[in-house]
Protein backbone atom coordinates (compact mmCIF):
# COMPACT_ATOMS: atom_id res chain seq x y z
CA UNK A 1 0.00 0.00 0.00
CA UNK A 2 1.21 3.49 -0.63
CA UNK A 3 2.36 5.68 2.25
CA UNK A 4 -0.22 7.81 3.99
CA UNK A 5 0.02 11.49 3.07
CA UNK A 6 1.41 13.86 5.64
CA UNK A 7 -0.98 15.60 7.95
CA UNK A 8 -1.44 19.16 6.74
CA UNK A 9 -0.45 22.03 8.95
CA UNK A 10 -3.67 23.78 10.05
CA UNK A 11 -1.92 27.12 9.94
CA UNK A 12 -0.98 26.77 6.28
CA UNK A 13 -3.35 27.40 3.38
CA UNK A 14 -4.96 24.19 2.19
CA UNK A 15 -4.03 24.58 -1.47
CA UNK A 16 -0.41 25.33 -0.67
CA UNK A 17 -0.19 22.34 1.72
CA UNK A 18 -1.74 20.04 -0.85
CA UNK A 19 0.83 21.10 -3.42
CA UNK A 20 3.64 20.56 -0.90
CA UNK A 21 2.33 17.13 0.00
CA UNK A 22 2.08 16.26 -3.65
CA UNK A 23 5.74 17.11 -4.08
CA UNK A 24 6.82 14.67 -1.34
CA UNK A 25 4.25 11.88 -1.87
CA UNK A 26 4.89 8.88 -4.13
CA UNK A 27 4.47 9.60 -7.83
CA UNK A 28 2.05 6.80 -8.71
CA UNK A 29 -0.46 4.40 -7.25
CA UNK A 30 -1.44 0.95 -8.40
CA UNK A 31 -4.18 1.05 -11.00
CA UNK A 32 -6.84 -1.54 -11.60
CA UNK A 33 -6.31 -3.92 -14.52
CA UNK A 34 -7.33 -2.40 -17.83
CA UNK A 35 -6.77 1.21 -16.71
CA UNK A 36 -3.85 3.53 -17.11
CA UNK A 37 -1.80 4.42 -14.09
CA UNK A 38 -1.38 8.20 -13.90
CA UNK A 39 0.53 10.10 -11.30
CA UNK A 40 -2.11 11.92 -9.35
CA UNK A 41 0.36 14.49 -8.14
CA UNK A 42 2.08 15.07 -11.52
CA UNK A 43 1.37 18.48 -13.12
CA UNK A 44 1.37 17.00 -16.64
CA UNK A 45 -2.17 15.56 -16.55
CA UNK A 46 -3.51 18.86 -15.24
CA UNK A 47 -1.79 20.71 -18.05
CA UNK A 48 -3.11 18.16 -20.53
CA UNK A 49 -6.62 18.59 -19.16
CA UNK A 50 -6.33 22.36 -19.37
CA UNK A 51 -4.95 22.16 -22.94
CA UNK A 52 -7.76 19.83 -23.99
CA UNK A 53 -10.30 22.15 -22.40
CA UNK A 54 -8.76 25.17 -24.11
CA UNK A 55 -8.73 23.40 -27.49
CA UNK A 56 -12.35 22.34 -27.02
CA UNK A 57 -13.38 25.87 -26.09
CA UNK A 58 -11.44 27.31 -29.03
CA UNK A 59 -12.99 24.80 -31.41
CA UNK A 60 -16.48 25.60 -30.15
CA UNK A 61 -15.80 29.33 -30.49
CA UNK A 62 -14.49 28.87 -34.02
CA UNK A 63 -17.51 26.82 -35.02
CA UNK A 64 -19.90 29.31 -33.45
CA UNK A 65 -18.20 32.20 -35.21
CA UNK A 66 -18.21 30.45 -38.57
CA UNK A 67 -21.84 29.41 -38.47
CA UNK A 68 -23.92 26.20 -38.46
CA UNK A 69 -22.74 23.11 -40.27
CA UNK A 70 -25.14 23.52 -43.19
CA UNK A 71 -23.64 26.95 -43.80
CA UNK A 72 -20.11 25.54 -43.83
CA UNK A 73 -21.19 22.81 -46.25
CA UNK A 74 -22.79 25.39 -48.52
CA UNK A 75 -19.70 27.60 -48.40
CA UNK A 76 -17.53 24.61 -49.28
CA UNK A 77 -19.63 23.85 -52.35
CA UNK A 78 -19.64 27.55 -53.25
CA UNK A 79 -15.85 27.79 -52.94
CA UNK A 80 -15.28 24.80 -55.20
CA UNK A 81 -17.73 25.98 -57.87
CA UNK A 82 -16.40 29.55 -57.72
CA UNK A 83 -12.81 28.36 -58.07
CA UNK A 84 -13.77 26.20 -61.06
CA UNK A 85 -14.95 29.41 -62.79
CA UNK A 86 -11.93 31.62 -62.12
CA UNK A 87 -9.99 30.65 -65.27
CA UNK A 88 -12.18 29.10 -68.03
CA UNK A 89 -12.95 32.57 -69.44
CA UNK A 90 -9.22 32.89 -70.13
CA UNK A 91 -8.06 29.40 -71.08
CA UNK A 92 -11.07 28.70 -73.33
CA UNK A 93 -10.18 31.84 -75.29
CA UNK A 94 -6.53 30.79 -75.48
CA UNK A 95 -7.49 27.40 -76.91
CA UNK A 96 -9.54 29.11 -79.69
CA UNK A 97 -7.36 32.19 -80.12
CA UNK A 98 -6.69 31.58 -83.81
CA UNK A 99 -10.35 30.84 -84.58
CA UNK A 100 -11.58 33.89 -82.65
CA UNK A 101 -8.96 36.06 -84.32
CA UNK A 102 -10.03 34.91 -87.79
CA UNK A 103 -13.71 35.24 -86.96
CA UNK A 104 -13.36 38.80 -85.63
CA UNK A 105 -10.59 39.76 -88.11
CA UNK A 106 -8.00 40.47 -85.42
CA UNK A 107 -4.33 41.12 -86.07
CA UNK A 108 -1.63 39.56 -83.90
CA UNK A 109 -1.24 42.80 -81.97
CA UNK A 110 -4.98 43.02 -81.24
CA UNK A 111 -4.97 39.41 -80.08
CA UNK A 112 -2.08 40.33 -77.82
CA UNK A 113 -4.16 43.15 -76.37
CA UNK A 114 -6.95 40.69 -75.60
CA UNK A 115 -4.52 38.38 -73.80
CA UNK A 116 -3.47 41.40 -71.69
CA UNK A 117 -7.04 42.24 -70.67
CA UNK A 118 -7.24 39.64 -67.85
CA UNK A 119 -4.38 41.04 -65.75
CA UNK A 120 -5.59 44.61 -66.43
CA UNK A 121 -9.06 43.80 -65.11
CA UNK A 122 -7.61 41.91 -62.16
CA UNK A 123 -5.46 44.90 -61.23
CA UNK A 124 -8.18 47.54 -61.65
CA UNK A 125 -11.10 45.71 -60.10
CA UNK A 126 -9.20 43.56 -57.61
CA UNK A 127 -8.15 46.61 -55.60
CA UNK A 128 -11.84 47.43 -55.01
CA UNK A 129 -12.61 44.03 -53.47
CA UNK A 130 -11.81 44.94 -49.80
CA UNK A 131 -14.00 48.05 -49.94
CA UNK A 132 -16.85 46.15 -51.59
CA UNK A 133 -16.53 43.39 -48.99
CA UNK A 134 -16.79 45.90 -46.14
CA UNK A 135 -19.83 47.49 -47.74
CA UNK A 136 -21.80 44.41 -48.82
CA UNK A 137 -20.06 41.41 -47.22
CA UNK A 138 -17.65 38.97 -48.93
CA UNK A 139 -20.32 36.37 -49.74
CA UNK A 140 -22.51 38.93 -51.50
CA UNK A 141 -19.59 40.23 -53.55
CA UNK A 142 -18.54 36.72 -54.61
CA UNK A 143 -22.16 35.98 -55.57
CA UNK A 144 -22.22 39.12 -57.72
CA UNK A 145 -18.85 38.13 -59.17
CA UNK A 146 -20.18 34.73 -60.26
CA UNK A 147 -23.20 36.44 -61.82
CA UNK A 148 -20.90 38.81 -63.74
CA UNK A 149 -18.89 35.84 -65.03
CA UNK A 150 -22.09 34.16 -66.22
CA UNK A 151 -23.38 37.24 -68.06
CA UNK A 152 -20.00 37.99 -69.62
CA UNK A 153 -19.48 34.45 -70.89
CA UNK A 154 -23.05 34.25 -72.20
CA UNK A 155 -22.85 37.57 -74.06
CA UNK A 156 -19.27 37.28 -75.38
CA UNK A 157 -20.04 34.79 -78.18
CA UNK A 158 -22.82 37.05 -79.44
CA UNK A 159 -20.44 39.96 -80.08
CA UNK A 160 -20.18 41.00 -83.70
CA UNK A 161 -16.83 42.73 -83.38
CA UNK A 162 -13.71 43.10 -81.28
CA UNK A 163 -15.09 45.91 -79.11
CA UNK A 164 -18.16 43.96 -78.04
CA UNK A 165 -16.09 40.84 -77.45
CA UNK A 166 -13.68 42.87 -75.32
CA UNK A 167 -16.49 44.49 -73.27
CA UNK A 168 -18.17 41.16 -72.50
CA UNK A 169 -14.82 39.62 -71.59
CA UNK A 170 -14.10 42.55 -69.28
CA UNK A 171 -17.40 41.99 -67.46
CA UNK A 172 -16.54 38.34 -66.82
CA UNK A 173 -13.01 39.27 -65.78
CA UNK A 174 -14.41 41.87 -63.38
CA UNK A 175 -16.24 39.10 -61.55
CA UNK A 176 -13.11 36.96 -61.54
CA UNK A 177 -11.02 39.84 -60.18
CA UNK A 178 -13.05 40.48 -57.03
CA UNK A 179 -13.49 36.76 -56.40
CA UNK A 180 -9.73 36.21 -56.74
CA UNK A 181 -9.04 38.57 -53.85
CA UNK A 182 -11.93 37.43 -51.65
CA UNK A 183 -11.38 33.67 -51.82
CA UNK A 184 -8.76 33.80 -49.01
CA UNK A 185 -11.10 36.07 -47.02
CA UNK A 186 -13.99 33.61 -47.34
CA UNK A 187 -11.75 30.76 -46.22
CA UNK A 188 -10.53 32.66 -43.18
CA UNK A 189 -14.06 33.81 -42.35
CA UNK A 190 -15.78 30.44 -42.38
CA UNK A 191 -12.89 28.01 -41.79
CA UNK A 192 -10.49 29.78 -39.38
CA UNK A 193 -9.19 26.46 -38.04
CA UNK A 194 -8.76 24.83 -41.48
CA UNK A 195 -7.18 27.57 -43.57
CA UNK A 196 -4.48 25.34 -45.07
CA UNK A 197 -6.73 22.49 -46.17
CA UNK A 198 -9.48 24.74 -47.52
CA UNK A 199 -6.97 26.90 -49.40
CA UNK A 200 -5.59 23.73 -50.93
CA UNK A 201 -9.12 22.62 -51.86
CA UNK A 202 -10.05 25.77 -53.76
CA UNK A 203 -6.57 26.01 -55.31
CA UNK A 204 -6.99 22.49 -56.70
CA UNK A 205 -10.47 23.37 -57.97
CA UNK A 206 -9.05 26.47 -59.65
CA UNK A 207 -6.34 24.42 -61.37
CA UNK A 208 -8.92 21.81 -62.38
CA UNK A 209 -11.19 24.41 -63.95
CA UNK A 210 -8.23 25.91 -65.78
CA UNK A 211 -7.10 22.59 -67.24
CA UNK A 212 -10.65 21.42 -68.01
CA UNK A 213 -11.38 24.50 -70.11
CA UNK A 214 -8.05 24.18 -71.91
CA UNK A 215 -8.54 20.49 -72.75
CA UNK A 216 -12.28 20.41 -73.48
CA UNK A 217 -12.91 23.66 -75.39
CA UNK A 218 -11.60 22.50 -78.78
CA UNK A 219 -13.25 19.04 -78.70
CA UNK A 220 -16.57 20.59 -77.61
CA UNK A 221 -16.29 23.17 -80.38
CA UNK A 222 -15.75 20.44 -82.93
CA UNK A 223 -18.66 18.44 -81.51
CA UNK A 224 -20.87 21.53 -81.80
CA UNK A 225 -20.13 21.92 -85.50
CA UNK A 226 -16.86 23.82 -85.31
CA UNK A 227 -18.45 27.13 -84.30
CA UNK A 228 -16.09 28.88 -81.89
CA UNK A 229 -18.96 30.96 -80.52
CA UNK A 230 -20.69 27.86 -79.17
CA UNK A 231 -17.37 26.52 -77.89
CA UNK A 232 -16.86 29.65 -75.79
CA UNK A 233 -20.48 30.13 -74.76
CA UNK A 234 -20.89 26.68 -73.23
CA UNK A 235 -18.81 27.73 -70.21
CA UNK A 236 -21.56 30.14 -69.16
CA UNK A 237 -23.52 27.13 -67.87
CA UNK A 238 -20.83 26.33 -65.31
CA UNK A 239 -20.82 29.96 -64.17
CA UNK A 240 -24.61 29.93 -63.73
CA UNK A 241 -24.28 26.88 -61.50
CA UNK A 242 -21.70 28.68 -59.36
CA UNK A 243 -24.14 31.48 -58.50
CA UNK A 244 -26.60 29.18 -56.73
CA UNK A 245 -24.73 28.25 -53.50
CA UNK A 246 -24.02 31.90 -52.69
CA UNK A 247 -27.64 33.07 -52.82
CA UNK A 248 -28.63 31.58 -49.41
CA UNK A 249 -25.47 33.12 -47.92
CA UNK A 250 -26.60 36.66 -48.75
CA UNK A 251 -28.43 36.84 -45.44
CA UNK A 252 -25.03 36.75 -43.68
CA UNK A 253 -24.00 40.05 -45.23
CA UNK A 254 -24.89 42.11 -42.13
CA UNK A 255 -22.73 39.90 -39.91
CA UNK A 256 -19.92 40.05 -42.48
CA UNK A 257 -20.04 43.85 -42.57
CA UNK A 258 -19.82 43.99 -38.77
CA UNK A 259 -16.78 41.74 -38.78
CA UNK A 260 -15.00 43.84 -41.38
CA UNK A 261 -15.31 47.09 -39.45
CA UNK A 262 -12.00 48.37 -38.03
CA UNK A 263 -11.38 47.01 -34.56
CA UNK A 264 -13.93 44.20 -34.86
CA UNK A 265 -12.90 41.10 -32.98
CA UNK A 266 -11.96 37.94 -34.81
CA UNK A 267 -12.02 34.42 -33.53
CA UNK A 268 -8.96 32.29 -34.10
CA UNK A 269 -6.21 30.27 -32.57
CA UNK A 270 -3.38 32.41 -31.23
CA UNK A 271 -4.32 35.39 -33.42
CA UNK A 272 -2.80 38.74 -32.64
CA UNK A 273 -5.09 41.58 -31.68
CA UNK A 274 -6.31 43.55 -34.64
CA UNK A 275 -5.08 47.13 -34.90
CA UNK A 276 -7.59 49.94 -35.11
CA UNK A 277 -6.49 50.70 -38.67
CA UNK A 278 -5.15 48.17 -41.19
CA UNK A 279 -1.43 48.41 -41.96
CA UNK A 280 -0.26 50.66 -44.77
CA UNK A 281 1.32 47.87 -46.74
CA UNK A 282 2.60 50.20 -49.46
CA UNK A 283 5.36 51.23 -47.02
CA UNK A 284 6.61 47.66 -46.69
CA UNK A 285 9.51 46.37 -48.78
CA UNK A 286 8.22 42.85 -48.34
CA UNK A 287 4.82 43.89 -49.72
CA UNK A 288 6.48 45.35 -52.82
CA UNK A 289 8.61 42.23 -53.24
CA UNK A 290 5.47 40.11 -53.03
CA UNK A 291 3.73 42.34 -55.57
CA UNK A 292 6.63 42.10 -58.02
CA UNK A 293 6.93 38.34 -57.54
CA UNK A 294 3.19 37.96 -58.06
CA UNK A 295 3.44 40.08 -61.20
CA UNK A 296 6.29 38.10 -62.73
CA UNK A 297 4.62 34.74 -62.10
CA UNK A 298 1.33 36.12 -63.45
CA UNK A 299 3.15 37.32 -66.57
CA UNK A 300 4.39 33.82 -67.26
CA UNK A 301 1.01 32.26 -66.45
CA UNK A 302 -1.02 34.50 -68.75
CA UNK A 303 1.49 34.28 -71.57
CA UNK A 304 1.26 30.51 -71.21
CA UNK A 305 -2.55 30.44 -71.10
CA UNK A 306 -2.88 32.90 -73.98
CA UNK A 307 -0.13 31.82 -76.34
CA UNK A 308 1.14 28.30 -75.60
CA UNK A 309 -1.50 26.51 -77.72
CA UNK A 310 -0.60 28.75 -80.65
CA UNK A 311 3.11 28.05 -80.16
CA UNK A 312 2.46 24.33 -80.42
CA UNK A 313 0.08 24.73 -83.38
CA UNK A 314 2.68 26.75 -85.28
CA UNK A 315 5.19 23.99 -84.56
CA UNK A 316 2.96 21.47 -86.32
CA UNK A 317 0.99 20.11 -83.38
CA UNK A 318 -2.75 19.56 -84.12
CA UNK A 319 -5.15 22.03 -82.52
CA UNK A 320 -6.80 19.42 -80.29
CA UNK A 321 -3.42 18.18 -79.07
CA UNK A 322 -2.28 21.74 -78.41
CA UNK A 323 -5.31 22.23 -76.19
CA UNK A 324 -4.52 19.02 -74.31
CA UNK A 325 -0.91 20.18 -73.85
CA UNK A 326 -2.18 23.39 -72.25
CA UNK A 327 -4.46 21.25 -70.09
CA UNK A 328 -1.45 19.20 -68.98
CA UNK A 329 0.32 22.41 -68.00
CA UNK A 330 -2.68 23.60 -66.04
CA UNK A 331 -3.51 20.23 -64.42
CA UNK A 332 -0.07 20.08 -62.82
CA UNK A 333 -1.45 22.65 -60.41
CA UNK A 334 -4.13 20.27 -59.11
CA UNK A 335 -1.89 18.14 -56.84
CA UNK A 336 0.89 20.69 -56.43
CA UNK A 337 -1.51 23.44 -55.34
CA UNK A 338 -2.25 21.29 -52.31
CA UNK A 339 1.33 20.19 -51.62
CA UNK A 340 3.26 23.44 -52.10
CA UNK A 341 1.29 25.61 -49.62
CA UNK A 342 1.67 22.94 -46.93
CA UNK A 343 5.40 22.68 -47.60
CA UNK A 344 5.81 26.46 -47.66
CA UNK A 345 4.13 26.93 -44.27
CA UNK A 346 6.66 24.57 -42.71
CA UNK A 347 9.59 26.67 -43.92
CA UNK A 348 10.66 30.04 -42.57
CA UNK A 349 12.15 30.98 -45.93
CA UNK A 350 10.32 30.00 -49.10
CA UNK A 351 13.20 31.06 -51.37
CA UNK A 352 14.30 27.49 -52.20
CA UNK A 353 10.81 26.68 -53.51
CA UNK A 354 10.85 29.86 -55.61
CA UNK A 355 14.18 28.89 -57.17
CA UNK A 356 13.09 25.30 -57.85
CA UNK A 357 9.94 26.46 -59.65
CA UNK A 358 11.91 29.05 -61.61
CA UNK A 359 14.41 26.45 -62.82
CA UNK A 360 11.54 24.29 -64.07
CA UNK A 361 10.30 27.31 -66.03
CA UNK A 362 13.72 27.91 -67.55
CA UNK A 363 13.90 24.28 -68.63
CA UNK A 364 10.44 24.42 -70.19
CA UNK A 365 11.10 27.60 -72.17
CA UNK A 366 14.48 26.32 -73.33
CA UNK A 367 12.75 23.22 -74.66
CA UNK A 368 10.12 25.31 -76.43
CA UNK A 369 12.91 27.30 -78.06
CA UNK A 370 14.95 24.32 -79.23
CA UNK A 371 12.39 21.58 -79.99
CA UNK A 372 8.80 22.70 -79.39
CA UNK A 373 7.11 19.70 -81.03
CA UNK A 374 9.60 16.91 -80.28
CA UNK A 375 9.49 17.34 -76.50
CA UNK A 376 6.09 19.03 -76.23
CA UNK A 377 4.81 16.86 -73.36
CA UNK A 378 7.96 17.39 -71.29
CA UNK A 379 7.88 21.16 -71.79
CA UNK A 380 4.19 21.24 -70.86
CA UNK A 381 4.90 19.42 -67.58
CA UNK A 382 7.86 21.66 -66.69
CA UNK A 383 5.88 24.83 -67.38
CA UNK A 384 3.00 23.44 -65.35
CA UNK A 385 5.28 22.96 -62.35
CA UNK A 386 6.67 26.47 -62.84
CA UNK A 387 3.17 27.96 -62.88
CA UNK A 388 2.64 26.65 -59.34
CA UNK A 389 4.33 29.84 -58.21
CA UNK A 390 0.75 31.17 -58.01
CA UNK A 391 -0.38 29.11 -54.97
CA UNK A 392 3.04 29.72 -53.47
CA UNK A 393 2.54 33.49 -53.80
CA UNK A 394 -0.89 33.25 -52.16
CA UNK A 395 0.61 31.24 -49.30
CA UNK A 396 3.38 33.78 -48.75
CA UNK A 397 0.79 36.57 -48.67
CA UNK A 398 -0.91 34.81 -45.78
CA UNK A 399 2.40 34.25 -43.98
CA UNK A 400 3.75 37.78 -44.33
CA UNK A 401 1.01 39.48 -42.28
CA UNK A 402 0.20 39.08 -38.60
CA UNK A 403 -3.50 40.01 -38.66
CA UNK A 404 -6.61 39.29 -40.67
CA UNK A 405 -6.96 42.91 -41.77
CA UNK A 406 -3.34 42.86 -42.85
CA UNK A 407 -3.87 39.76 -44.98
CA UNK A 408 -6.80 41.39 -46.78
CA UNK A 409 -4.84 44.57 -47.47
CA UNK A 410 -1.70 42.67 -48.48
CA UNK A 411 -3.66 40.35 -50.77
CA UNK A 412 -5.36 43.24 -52.58
CA UNK A 413 -2.09 45.21 -52.80
CA UNK A 414 0.11 42.34 -54.01
CA UNK A 415 -2.42 41.09 -56.55
CA UNK A 416 -3.23 44.54 -57.93
CA UNK A 417 0.44 45.55 -58.21
CA UNK A 418 1.28 42.15 -59.62
CA UNK A 419 -1.40 42.16 -62.28
CA UNK A 420 -0.43 45.70 -63.32
CA UNK A 421 3.13 44.47 -63.79
CA UNK A 422 1.92 41.51 -65.85
CA UNK A 423 -0.13 43.55 -68.35
CA UNK A 424 2.65 44.28 -70.89
CA UNK A 425 3.85 40.67 -71.07
CA UNK A 426 1.18 39.02 -73.26
CA UNK A 427 0.90 42.17 -75.39
CA UNK A 428 4.66 42.28 -75.95
CA UNK A 429 4.68 38.62 -76.93
CA UNK A 430 2.01 39.29 -79.56
CA UNK A 431 3.93 42.26 -80.97
CA UNK A 432 7.23 40.35 -81.08
CA UNK A 433 5.55 37.39 -82.75
CA UNK A 434 3.93 39.56 -85.43
CA UNK A 435 7.03 41.58 -86.26
CA UNK A 436 9.64 38.81 -86.01
CA UNK A 437 7.55 36.22 -87.81
CA UNK A 438 8.39 33.47 -85.33
CA UNK A 439 8.47 32.44 -81.70
CA UNK A 440 12.20 32.72 -81.03
CA UNK A 441 12.17 36.22 -79.50
CA UNK A 442 8.93 35.77 -77.51
CA UNK A 443 10.15 32.52 -75.97
CA UNK A 444 13.51 34.10 -75.14
CA UNK A 445 11.60 36.88 -73.35
CA UNK A 446 9.57 34.33 -71.38
CA UNK A 447 12.67 32.45 -70.29
CA UNK A 448 14.52 35.62 -69.41
CA UNK A 449 11.76 36.70 -67.02
CA UNK A 450 12.45 33.62 -64.90
CA UNK A 451 15.69 35.20 -63.64
CA UNK A 452 14.17 38.27 -61.91
CA UNK A 453 11.26 36.10 -60.75
CA UNK A 454 13.66 33.84 -58.82
CA UNK A 455 15.59 36.79 -57.36
CA UNK A 456 12.59 38.85 -56.25
CA UNK A 457 10.68 35.77 -55.13
CA UNK A 458 13.58 34.82 -52.86
CA UNK A 459 13.41 38.29 -51.30
CA UNK A 460 9.66 37.97 -50.81
CA UNK A 461 10.15 34.55 -49.24
CA UNK A 462 12.24 35.80 -46.33
CA UNK A 463 10.77 35.54 -42.84
CA UNK A 464 9.30 39.06 -42.58
CA UNK A 465 6.03 40.61 -41.33
CA UNK A 466 4.64 43.64 -43.16
CA UNK A 467 3.26 45.23 -39.97
CA UNK A 468 6.85 45.46 -38.67
CA UNK A 469 7.91 47.37 -41.79
CA UNK A 470 5.00 49.85 -42.00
Amino acid sequence: MPDEPKTPDPAAPTARTTASAAATAPTATAAPTGTTAIAADSPAPARARRTAADDSATGQALQAAAGPRWTLALVTVGLVLAALNLRPAITSFGALLEDVGDGLHMSGSVAGVLTSVPPLCFAVFGITAPRLARRFGPAAVVCAGMAAIFVGLAVRPLAGGTVGFLAASALALMGIAVSNVLMPVIVKRYFPDRVGSMTGLYSMALALGTSLAAAATVPMTEALGGDWRLGLGVWAALAALAVLPWIPLLRDRDRDRDRDRPGAGRTGRAVAAEPTAPPRVARSRTAWALGCFFGLQATGAYITMGWMPQIFRDAGVPASTAGVLLAVTMVMGVPLAFVIPRLATRMKNQGPIVVALGLCGLGGYTGLFLAPAAGAWVWAVLLGVSNCAFPLALTMIGMRSRTGAGVVRLSAFAQSVGYLISIPGPLLVGVLYQHSGGWGLPIALMGGLMIPQMIIGSLAGRDRIVEDEC
